[in-house]
């Protein structure tokens, strides 16, 4: 009896391994966005293009050297942003975009936390050179979002 049983264990092992090795894999597809994804996003989009015309008006503050509304600005109406846009990098992208829209992100608000920097210290090249790299990284932000 003991022998019976060792025989079809090895058998039963035999014909596992068999089928396994025979099976193919099942091909899967790419991740793609759904349109409840693709809703969301576009939603954040319109959100997200708001802060970029908002922007606009960090330029003209800081050509007027208008220090107090740079700052304020940049802490009122701009405040969310940084939940906004991680967001849509951790929870509405492709995994395989989300490192690089994140990585965007951080480069705007490094940028932005130098211009606030430089707002308090009066230094308008500062202020300048990181808004115009703000909007860079901005605009590449943009780029890594799906059109519907």
């Amino acid at each position: 009896m003991k022998r019976y049983k060792s025989i079809l264990a090895s058998i039963l092992a035999v014909v596992m391994v068999f089928l396994v090795s025979c099976g193919s894999p099942t091909p899967t597809k790419p991740p793609a966005y759904t349109p409840e994804t693709l809703e969301q996003i576009s939603s954040y989009e319109s959100k997200l293009l708001s802060f970029r015309d908002r922007m606009t008006e960090l330029e003209g503050f800081i050509a007027a050297k208008d220090w107090v509304n740079v700052r304020s600005l940049i802490h009122g109406p701009l405040g969310s942003l940084r939940q906004d846009m991680s967001y849509v990098s951790r929870l509405l992208l492709l995994p395989s975009e989300q490192k690089t829209a994140l990585a965007e992100a951080r480069d705007i608000f490094r940028h932005l936390e130098a211009i606030d920097q430089a707002a308090e210290a009066r230094n308008y090249a500062l202020a300048r050179d990181n808004y115009a790299e703000a909007l860079k990284d901005f605009d590449r932000f943009f780029t890594l979002l799906p059109t519907s």
